[in-house]
């Protein structure tokens, strides 16, 4: 049976959805997760974009064993040798290569001739296979190509060294059967290279997963695709959705993909907490729902006979029918033994740090169940690098009175620094008090609450977005106290918008 390679862009396109940007252990996180679920490639970044996106990209070529690790790259020798730098360390390296195709990007953006593109074309993926033997080269927005020209584009870049060809949908402008028979047209183009036909799909329109299972089933052998569909605009095909339609309808696509499915929910709840991008209850596959039934017909035939309404094992992507769960009775290797389940290698100092804050929350809850945990490293462990510390906040507030915030931070220089503030709430009293002390402007333009489980002494998870000159950061907090969780959740936004500020970061879209 034929293999379709799955090519994860989460750290590279999914990084660039508004507000998504991680730090580097966060990547690294997530990229030693990716390794265990098995996907085949890694997109761990574009290197040239930012010296922090550099240095992520290497770090995971060091230490990430298994996948391919692949660094992005436009069409020039500056990044091309920035991407190798970063990859080269990789067990398998992987320079990925693009320039634009269509008439409106190389009138408008590239300012470019058609003869052009052919000449860099040629001379770039030559001289990217001059460094590395596994070189993928994409021609940017070629869902509005023309074809004759983009077949022109891809034949000469196989000609050149290219050993495999994405074909991406850029902004999910077309539809299923368009995009099946241009993966078709390529494939032809290409018959006989050898070499790999990839797709990369947009959900602009909704159709992302159709649109490349639509090229697989005209020949493409590689999906590039994110986890939780998460992605530039409305998002990339998502992972978990065309990875279980190729195994759940294995009969009608005759295909396989090397992925442990059984390491997909854990995988999405990660990459939900770090990016602070919830998963919507309906979607698929990963969704809270998506293995619920409420009606009474639905619920009657599930018991008679699970078939009748579910299609898939909620265990085949994880989800087990009993969750160990952990209490202040519990010892160190119980909870070190159960993050690594969950996928979290914690280091001796941060599995110190992770199970002082467990024996806290064990304080205040009876159980902390798997999401407890989740929310507790993401919200302890892998914050983003402490420019301020929230110390203390307190809070006085009622119906007959004015809140007021008190808050305590501890200052880039190691000071203690302390300021008041009235507000409307006490979250926007606590959020006016740090604003006095760190003093960066920013507008506040999310702010959503979530419980991670039931009962009155849940931990609530806050996620909120801040925007400031055109830029969107996301800031995470848990606690069992929503406005404790509410100002973890500010300082680490800020924090990451303070990090940009003086770093810098660019993205790019295919």
């Amino acid at each position: 049976m034929d293999r379709v390679l799955i090519f994860d862009t989460t750290l590279r396109d999914g990084e660039q959805s508004p507000g998504a940007t991680l730090n580097l252990n966060e990547k690294l996180a997530i990229a030693h997760q990716l390794a265990r679920l098995g996907v085949d490639i890694i997109e761990a970044g574009f290197p040239i974009s930012s010296p922090g996106d550099y240095a992520a990209v290497r770090r995971i070529a060091e230490e990430v064993r298994g996948p391919v690790i692949c660094g992005l790259a436009r069409a020039n020798k500056a990044d091309i040798d920035r991407a190798w730098q970063a990859v080269q360390p990789a067990q398998r390296s992987r320079l990925h290569v693009f320039i634009a195709t269509s008439d409106i990007h190389l009138e408008h953006k590239l300012k470019k001739t058609r003869d052009e593109v052919r000449q860099i074309t040629a001379e770039m993926v030559a001289y990217a296979r001059s460094l590395c033997p596994d070189i993928e080269f994409s021609p940017e927005d070629a869902g509005r190509s023309d074809r004759t020209f983009l077949k022109e584009i891809v034949t000469i870049a196989a000609q050149a060294g290219a050993t495999t060809i994405n074909i991406p949908d850029t902004v999910g402008y077309t539809q299923p059967e368009e995009f099946g028979a241009l993966i078709a047209e390529v494939c032809a183009a290409l018959s006989g290279t050898g070499v790999v036909v990839s797709v990369h799909t947009h959900d602009d329109l909704g159709v992302a997963v159709a649109n490349a299972l639509a090229g697989v089933r005209a020949g493409a052998r590689q999906v590039e695709c994110t986890v939780n569909g998460i992605g530039e605009r409305a998002g990339n095909c998502s992972l978990e959705e065309v990875v279980m339609a190729l195994k759940t309808r294995e009969s009608f696509f005759g295909l396989t993909t090397g992925v442990d499915t059984t390491q997909l929910y854990k995988t999405s709840r990660m990459v939900s907490h770090y990016t602070g991008i919830l998963v919507q209850p309906n979607k698929a596959i990963v969704g809270a729902n998506a293995f619920a039934h409420e009606a009474g017909i639905h619920q009657d035939g599930i018991l008679k006979e699970r078939r009748t309404y579910e299609i898939m094992d909620a265990e085949s992507i994880g989800l087990a029918s009993n969750t160990l769960v952990l209490g202040k009775h519990s010892g160190r290797h119980a909870f070190k033994k159960r993050l690594e389940e969950l996928g979290y290698n914690l280091s001796p100092e941060d599995l110190n740090r992770a199970f002082a804050r467990f024996k806290e929350l064990c304080d205040l809850k009876k159980e902390v169940t798997d999401p407890d945990l989740e929310a507790l490293v993401a919200d302890e462990i892998m914050a983003p690098t402490e420019v301020y510390k929230l110390q203390q906040v307190q809070v006085s507030c009622g119906s007959q009175s004015i809140p007021t915030a008190t808050v305590r931070l501890i200052s880039p220089d190691g000071k203690e620094v302390a300021d008041a503030a009235l507000g409307s709430g006490p979250v926007d009293a606590v959020y006016k008090a740090i604003n006095r002390l760190v003093n960066v402007p920013n507008r506040l333009i999310e702010f959503s609450i979530q419980a991670v489980t039931a009962g009155l002494d849940a931990i609530g998870e806050v996620t909120i977005r801040i925007e400031s000159n055109g830029r969107v950061f996301t800031g995470h907090g848990a606690n069992t106290d929503i406005i404790v969780a509410s100002s973890h959740a500010y300082i680490n936004a800020l924090n990451k918008l303070i990090s940009a500020q003086s770093n810098g970061h660019n993205g790019t879209g295919k």
